[in-house]
C-alpha cells in the first residue's frame, strides 16, 4: 500500500471517544509507578479515559531519548500499560526528540522509530510527539533539507505515524502550542498553517489556549485554531500545573472553560500540580466538566457566574470533590507511613480514648495529670478554607480574598485605630474579624496535621506551613496596629529570624523589580521605585534638553532623518518657554527622568516655526502638551500622575482642551496616551504624513 494510500485510510481516526484524563507533563519529579495505577483507578471510577506520559524530567522521554529502556524498565512501563488496559484507560506514550534531534538524518528517524517500536511491543497502542518547549532555529542540515521548521516537525511526524501503522491515538504538541506565541497571530502564523495542511488527519493536535497557562479559554478562540489546524484540538489544560512556582499550589475547580467547548474540541488533558494527591480536586472537577452537556444555541460566557453555564456549576463541581476528598483525607493511607490514631476530641483522665490503632495498654493519664492531646476531626469547611487560600493562578478563593482586601483596608487606614474618629469602631470591628479569619486558618494546619491519611499530608504540608506563618505574620501586625501588645519582633527587629520573610534570593529580585504578582486583586501593584513630581525650575532646563535628545537617539531609528517640525519639539528643546505654572519634572534617586510642559496657547509657537495647523484644532484645542519619560521608569503611575497634574493647570488657567504632537514611530507614547482613555487621535488636514495629533477636552 503506497502512502497516499495509507494517509487516506487513516483519513477518518480522530473521530472516536472524546479525550479526556490527565497529562502527566510537568517539569519535576515524576510521579511513581504505584501513583500512576492509582490515578488510573481514579479515572475510571469518575468517568475519565485517557492518561498521557509525559514527564519531562523523565530522561528516556525527553534528554536520553534515543535511549532504549533497560530490561527493568521496560518491565515498569509494561506493568504500567498492563494497568492502564485494566482500569480501561488509554495509556498514550509520548517522547520530546525536540531537543537535539537533526531531522533531515534518517538515522535519527530510524532512532525515533526503534524506540516507539519498543513501546508498542510492551502493549502500548497510543503514541505523542512532542515538540514544546524547544528552540525554533534549525541547525545547517535542516536548513537544506527543508523550507521551514514546521515541515521539519510535520515530515518526521507523518513518518512515525504510518510506521507505526495506525495507532489507536497520535498526538502531536506543537513548539506554537499556544495564541501567544503565534507570530503574526493564530489565524496568520505560517507555522501553523503548514502544521494544519501537511499534518495527516488522523494526527490529533495539543494547544493550551490563549497563553501557557490560559485564564479563559472561549468557544471563539477554539474555533479560530480550528480553522488554522483544519481539526479540533486536543487541549493541554495547565489550569493547575505549578511547576514553575514551587510556592504555588491549586486547589480550585476547574473552571472557565464554557461547556459549550465540549463538542468543539477533541478532547481536554490536564496537566496538574506537580504533587499527586492534592491533585484530587484538578482532575474530579474535570471529570465532572467533561459530563456536561451544553445547552443548544446557547452563548458563549464567562463562568464566573454561577448561572451563566447551565451545563456546569464550578462551585458545586469543587463541593463535590471536596466531600470525596474528605472521605480520603480521614482513611488510613497505605504507602504514607506509620497512621497516628484518630482521636476525635480531648478528653479528661476518666474517659477512655477513641484509637484506631491496638494496644493492650493504652497508656491512661492518672488523676491530676494532663489530658491525652487529641485533635479535632478535619471538616468540609476546612478543606473549603483550604481551596481558597490555594485556588487557581488568576484568583483566590473568596475568604482569601477579603483576607486580602481586609488586610488592605485596615494598613490604609490605621490611623483610625488609635484616633477617637467615626472610623475607629469599624476599624476594631474589622481587625476583629480579620483576627478570627487567621484563627480558622491555624486550626485548619493543626486538623490537616492530624489527618489520618500521611500521604495527602506530606503533600500538601509545606504549602500549609507556609501560608499559617504568613497569615501569623499578618495577624500580628495588625494586633500591633491596635495597640494590642508589643510590636511583633518577626516584623520590627533589623535582624529577624529566617522565618519572618519570605522568598530567599528570588524574592530579593522580585522585591527589587516593578511589577508584583498578575495583579488579579490590587490592579495597581506597590511600586519598588519612589519618585517626586515637582514644579519645573529655571536650573532644570539643561536637564530636560538631555531628556529630550535622548529620547530623539533612542527614536531615530524609527523615524526619517528629516522631519517634519513639531511644536512639542521646540518646547521640550528649550527653544519656547512653557507657560507659566505649566511645568513639571519627574525625578528618582538618579534625578530628573521625566517632564511634563505645555502651551496654554500653542497658536502663536505654531506660527513662530512656520507650522501649518488648522484653525479648528486651535479652536477646539488652544493648548499643546508634551511629555517625555526615560525607559528607565518603567511604571506608567508617575507619568499618569504628572500628565495629570499638568492638565489640571491647563484647565486652570480657561483651555477648553489640549493637545499633544506624535510621531508614528513612538510606539512608547503613542500607547501611554492611548491607554489613558482621553486623548483621542484628531483628523485634521494639512498634517504631515509622519505625525499622529492626539487631544483631550478640558
Amino acid at each position: 500500500m503506497s502512502t497516499a494510500d495509507r494517509a487516506e485510510g487513516q483519513a477518518t481516526r480522530g473521530s472516536g471517544r472524546f479525550i479526556s484524563g490527565v497529562v502527566e507533563g510537568f517539569y519535576g519529579r515524576p510521579w511513581t509507578m504505584e501513583q500512576r495505577t492509582e490515578l488510573f483507578k481514579r479515572e475510571q471510577k469518575w468517568g475519565l479515559n485517557t492518561y498521557l506520559y509525559a514527564p519531562k524530567d523523565d530522561y528516556k522521554h525527553r534528554t536520553y531519548w534515543r535511549e532504549l529502556y533497560s530490561p527493568e524498565e521496560a518491565e515498569q512501563l509494561i506493568a504500567l500499560i498492563s494497568a492502564a488496559k485494566q482500569h480501561e484507560i488509554n495509556f498514550i506514550y509520548a517522547i520530546s526528540p525536540g531537543l537535539d534531534i537533526t531531522f533531515s538524518n534518517p538515522k535519527e528517524v530510524a532512532a525515533l522509530k526503534r524506540k516507539l517500536d519498543q513501546v508498542k511491543e510492551f502493549g502500548c497502542r497510543s503514541f505523542s510527539l512532542l515538540f514544546d518547549d524547544i528552540e525554533t532555529e534549525m541547525c545547517p542540515a535542516d536548513k537544506k533539507a527543508f523550507s521551514s521548521f514546521a515541515h521539519a516537525q510535520v515530515d518526521v511526524t507523518n513518518e512515525v505515524y504510518l510506521h507505526l501503522g495506525g495507532p489507536e491515538a497520535f498526538l502531536f504538541c506543537p513548539t506554537d502550542y499556544c495564541a501567544a506565541f503565534c507570530t503574526p497571530s493564530v489565524s496568520q502564523s505560517s507555522y501553523l498553517n503548514t502544521v494544519g495542511e501537511k499534518l495527516l488527519p488522523g494526527i490529533d493536535i495539543l494547544w493550551t489556549g490563549p497563553k501557557v497557562v490560559s485564564h479563559k479559554i472561549s468557544v471563539n478562540s477554539i474555533e479560530e485554531v480550528s480553522s488554522v489546524l483544519k481539526r479540533a484540538p486536543v487541549i493541554w489544560d495547565n489550569l493547575h500545573a505549578n511547576d514553575y512556582d514551587p510556592q504555588r499550589l491549586f486547589l480550585g475547580p476547574y473552571k472557565d472553560r464554557p461547556t459549550e467547548l465540549i463538542p468543539k474540541l477533541r478532547g481536554v488533558l490536564s496537566n496538574p500540580n506537580c504533587e499527586f494527591y492534592p491533585n484530587f480536586v484538578a482532575i474530579h472537577t474535570l471529570a465532572t466538566w467533561c459530563k456536561a452537556l451544553p445547552n443548544e444555541g446557547s452563548k458563549d460566557v464567562e463562568m464566573g457566574d454561577e448561572e451563566t453555564d447551565p451545563g456546569y456549576s464550578p462551585q458545586k463541581a469543587l463541593t463535590l470533590a471536596l466531600t470525596d476528598w474528605l472521605q480520603e483525607f480521614m482513611s488510613t493511607d497505605q504507602s504514607g507511613g506509620p497512621c497516628r490514631p484518630a482521636r476525635l476530641k480531648k478528653v479528661s483522665s476518666d474517659e477512655e480514648p477513641m484509637q484506631t490503632d491496638v494496644d493492650e495498654n493504652p497508656y491512661v493519664p492518672g488523676p491530676g495529670e494532663n489530658p491525652l492531646y487529641t485533635a479535632e476531626p478535619l471538616t468540609m469547611d476546612d478543606l473549603n478554607l483550604l481551596s481558597d487560600l490555594f485556588y487557581l493562578p488568576y484568583e483566590y478563593g473568596p475568604t482569601a480574598r477579603s483576607m486580602l482586601e481586609e488586610l488592605n483596608w485596615l494598613k490604609n487606614h490605621r490611623q483610625a485605630a488609635a484616633a477617637q474618629t467615626d472610623e475607629t469602631e469599624e476599624w476594631h470591628s474589622k481587625a476583629q474579624r480579620f483576627d478570627g479569619r487567621c484563627e480558622d486558618v491555624v486550626q485548619m494546619f493543626n486538623r490537616l496535621s492530624n489527618a489520618p491519611n500521611r500521604s495527602i499530608l506530606y503533600d500538601l504540608y509545606n504549602y500549609i506551613c507556609d501560608i499559617k506563618s504568613g497569615v501569623g505574620l499578618a495577624r500580628a501586625y495588625v494586633k500591633t496596629l491596635g495597640g494590642q501588645g508589643r510590636p511583633s519582633s518577626l516584623l520590627m527587629s533589623d535582624d529577624p529570624e529566617p522565618w519572618g520573610f519570605r522568598g530567599g534570593l528570588s524574592g530579593e529580585f522580585q522585591r527589587m523589580l516593578p511589577g508584583h504578582g498578575n495583579k488579579d486583586l490590587f490592579k495597581d501593584p506597590p511600586m519598588t521605585q519612589v519618585y517626586f513630581i515637582r514644579s519645573y525650575a529655571k536650573e532644570d532646563k539643561t536637564e530636560v534638553q538631555k531628556i529630550f535628545e535622548e529620547m530623539q537617539r533612542e527614536g531615530k531609528d524609527q523615524s526619517p532623518l528629516t522631519q517634519p517640525p513639531l511644536i512639542s519639539d521646540r518646547l521640550s528643546a528649550g527653544e519656547i518657554p512653557p507657560s507659566p505654572q505649566c511645568a513639571l519634572v519627574l525625578e528618582d534617586e538618579f534625578g530628573i527622568c521625566g517632564f511634563a510642559l505645555a502651551l496654554t496657547d500653542a497658536k502663536p509657537a505654531a506660527a513662530k516655526i512656520q507650522r501649518a495647523v488648522s484653525d479648528s484644532l486651535f479652536k477646539d484645542f488652544p493648548s499643546l502638551v508634551a511629555l517625555k519619560v526615560l525607559p528607565r521608569v518603567t511604571d506608567p503611575s508617575p507619568a499618569k500622575r504628572m500628565i495629570g497634574q499638568l492638565l489640571s493647570s491647563v484647565r486652570s488657567s480657561g483651555s477648553r482642551g489640549a493637545f499633544c504632537e506624535l510621531r508614528q514611530g513612538d510606539r512608547r507614547m503613542l500607547d501611554f496616551y492611548s491607554k489613558l482613555g482621553s486623548f483621542k487621535p484628531f483628523q485634521t488636514d494639512g498634517l504631515p504624513q509622519d505625525v499622529v495629533v492626539m487631544a483631550t477636552s478640558l
